[in-house]
């Protein structure tokens, strides 16, 4: 069996910097415009990459990870705009199916299916899908994670008590910021929890190359007319610290 070589990717700085601190014998590769960090976490090889904004950054950022650093599976992580009416901000999504929810090639197929694979959704691999069940619900368990982010960013954030929920997740090249386009969407795909702009990228890619995957996202607005607001002190106050602990749980029990 191939030597376990794990990616690990965010969209922006605040998302993924401090799991960038975390790599034993770190060196920076560069490649692409992009710094691709490797190093060890709990003795496993890895690689932290900020990958940019949107599809195109995203698959372009996997695709160097599995053709030149040779990672054998990939975690994402980052935050996402609530869709579903049952989830609030501070909630983390574990994605069981990804989709574009700006894959539009009518009238020669059907809306949202991707071209060349015949298909709308793209399933997350189970075991890697347990595990990060598992290391979320450790997270959310943590008292000491929680007092660390607690009364002031509570307050300040709306949030109340942080719940995992599993489920589908959508992607594109969009920030909603606006409650119409947040109804419609949900309208059209009503089984959608979250939206964001990378995710189904990265799963195409993987799932051309045969590599699991993991997205993990971390509610940070409503996806509607205040979604703006407070939206960089978010990532940096209180996902930042859901990823650096949600990838430490994960690559502690793979040992």
């Amino acid at each position: 069996m191939q030597n376990r070589i794990i990616g690990i990717m965010g969209a922006m700085p605040e998302e993924i910097l401090a799991v960038i601190d975390l790599l034993d014998h770190k060196q920076e590769h560069k490649s692409g415009g992009r710094s691709y960090f490797s190093g060890t976490l709990h003795g496993i090889p890895a690689y932290v990459v900020i990958s940019g904004w949107g599809k195109v950054a995203a698959a372009a950022t996997i695709s160097t990870l599995i053709y030149k650093f040779n990672i054998t599976e990939l975690i994402f992580t980052g935050v996402a705009g609530a869709i579903s009416p049952k989830l609030s901000i501070g909630d983390i999504v574990l994605a069981t199916r990804l989709m574009q929810h700006d894959m539009d090639a009518r009238p020669f197929i059907p809306q949202y299916e991707i071209p060349q694979l015949g298909r709308i959704f793209l399933n997350s691999p189970l075991p890697q899908m347990e595990a990060a069940k598992v290391a979320i619900q450790n997270l959310l368990a943590d008292r000491t994670i929680q007092q660390a982010e607690v009364e002031n960013n509570r307050i300040r954030f709306g949030i109340t008590n942080p719940e995992l929920h599993l489920g589908d997740i959508a992607s594109g090249d969009k920030f909603f910021s606006n409650t119409a386009d947040k109804h419609n969407l949900l309208a059209g795909l009503p089984s959608i929890l979250c939206v964001e702009m990378e995710g189904a990228a990265v799963a195409q890619v993987c799932f051309e190359n045969d590599i699991p995957f993991t997205i993990i996202r971390t509610i940070s607005d409503r996806s509607d007319d205040h979604s703006v607001a407070d939206f960089s002190a978010f990532i940096k106050e209180v996902a930042s610290r859901y990823s650096l602990g949600i990838i430490r749980n994960i690559f502690a029990n793979m040992n």
